[in-house]
């Protein structure tokens, strides 16, 4: 048996000779240095979320505050950190084998302090001009685009028989801020509404996160490392780039993870304009909007739609995932003109679970795919575009290119809501479009992965 290379550390909390497969490593300081990264990494995505989501909840003070925003820029504010998160998701991926780990997690969590105190300073002045609020939006994407590099680097500390576990633990963790911040800025804008009115209490929705952040990024600096072994993999992700099916893929990633996303940031302005603002429960002065439950139910769902994918196939998973959106979009239609909360939330909540459920069995399917279409081209099918790229690697580019996909559905949910409400009044257009869309990727679904002809991939996806 071949000796493995001691652990070296280095100054900077850099660590020569990492490998988690060596059991005895493993088994010796390996799984403490992991979790430890594992737990920082988790905190600083989950403000990463918390961010990239505030602008969803501050948008429903706005009016109340002086602005004189209309619905279309309101739904612009919502929309426009999940297109820069979706964007800068990309390059995030690579930052981690260029400046290590621990490095940019401290960058990346810093870079945070400038959307929250962007966010305290605009709307601490009615005046404020649309086009600054938007900017200061934007920044708010920095946020989104953590949880591309978190994911990257913590899937260098896991064997891979833990991986899929430390994964779905980071991304769950990263996605409950999204709950979190939408259940917070409420409570501490109302509270402090009683004493500095609602102009004055409206900053610290941005302000509350500041010491938290700063706690986050001295975490990184202090406990987490470096893995010098961390190697950008262009080659792999040029490879995956030819592979057809990363793009279906990213579509259904569009339809699961872009609806969860895009519903989080919209569902309180739906709330709000189709039942008022004041809708909710009081906890002591403050008035408690439920519209983060619904990111807390997709955020906790995602893990047992990954179950279920291994238990019965990702690919059958999604499409009843894509089936139950269908449903019970149309049913939310349906039942709109009865203006009755208990259905209105219920169905909604359904609709996250669902959409959560997609999360993770989508992704699922992701490695499988790879690695099933890597056999069929050993067996002579298919082309061999990439072939000399393993499938395993293709597969670790394909997770980081296909989040940043998906994630731009936080973009375009918004918008066609936006663009529903701007042409008719109302949101039933948008809807009817989103059953077409989940009905239309139920399809694909069925058509790449399921259905009996099918030779690239099936049974296993």
């Amino acid at each position: 048996m071949a000796a493995f290379p001691a652990l070296v550390s280095r100054p900077g909390r850099w660590i020569d000779n990492w490998s988690p497969e060596n059991s005895a490593q493993w088994a010796g300081p390996g799984r403490d240095i992991a979790r430890r990264n594992l737990n920082w990494s988790i905190g600083c995505e989950f403000l990463g979320f918390v961010i990239w989501q505030l602008w969803s909840i501050v948008v429903i003070f706005l009016p109340a505050a002086g602005f004189r925003f209309s619905s279309s820029e309101l739904f612009w504010l919502i929309s426009m950190p999940s297109l820069v998160g979706a964007t800068l998701r990309i390059p995030y991926t690579f930052m981690v084998a260029r400046f290590g780990g621990r490095n940019w997690t401290v960058v990346s969590a810093l870079l945070l302090l400038l959307p929250a105190t962007g966010l305290a300073w605009c709307v601490a002045d009615p005046r404020t001009p649309f086009a600054v609020m938007l900017g200061v939006a934007a920044l708010a994407g920095l946020g989104g685009g953590n949880f591309a590099s978190s994911m990257a680097n913590i899937t260098y500390f896991f064997p891979v028989r833990e991986k899929g576990w430390a994964l779905g633990l980071n991304a769950a963790g990263g996605n409950l801020g999204a709950a979190v911040a939408q259940l917070a800025v409420p409570v501490v804008v109302t509270a402090g509404a009683a004493a500095a009115g609602a102009a004055g209490s409206l900053p610290l929705a941005g302000l509350i996160w500041i010491p938290l952040i700063l706690l986050a990024a001295f975490g990184a600096w202090k406990f987490m490392n470096n893995i010098s072994s961390a190697t950008s993999d262009i080659a792999g992700s040029l490879a995956c780039l030819r592979e057809p099916h990363l793009w279906v893929l990213a579509l259904l990633y569009i339809g699961t993870f872009g609806s969860f996303i895009g519903f989080s940031g919209v569902f309180p302005k739906l709330l709000a304009d189709t039942f008022g603002p004041s809708t909710g429960f009081t906890l002591g002065a403050a008035t408690i909007s439920l519209a983060f439950l619904g990111a807390l139910v997709g955020s906790l769902v995602r893990p047992y739609g990954g179950r279920l994918a291994d238990r019965w196939g990702g690919a059958r998973i999604t499409m009843v995932c894509f089936a139950a959106l269908a449903v019970i979009t149309l049913v939310q239609v349906w039942t709109l003109p009865l203006h009755y909360f208990g259905i209105f939330l219920g169905l909604f909540l359904l609709l996250f679970a669902a959409a959560g459920a997609g999360n993770g069995s989508t992704y699922r399917m992701i490695p499988v795919v790879f690695a099933l279409r890597s056999r069929d081209r050993r067996q002579g099918h298919g082309t061999d575009d990439g072939a000399e790229v393993s499938s395993a690697r293709k597969a670790s580019a394909a997770l980081g290119i296909i989040s940043a996909i998906g994630a731009y559905g936080g973009f375009l949910v918004p918008q066609v809501l936006n663009a529903s409400r701007t042409a008719s009044g109302g949101y039933e257009s948008a809807f009817y479009g989103f059953v077409a869309g989940y009905l239309l990727l139920m399809a694909v679904t069925w058509f790449c992965y399921l259905r009996r002809s099918s030779r690239a991939v099936l049974a296993g996806a």
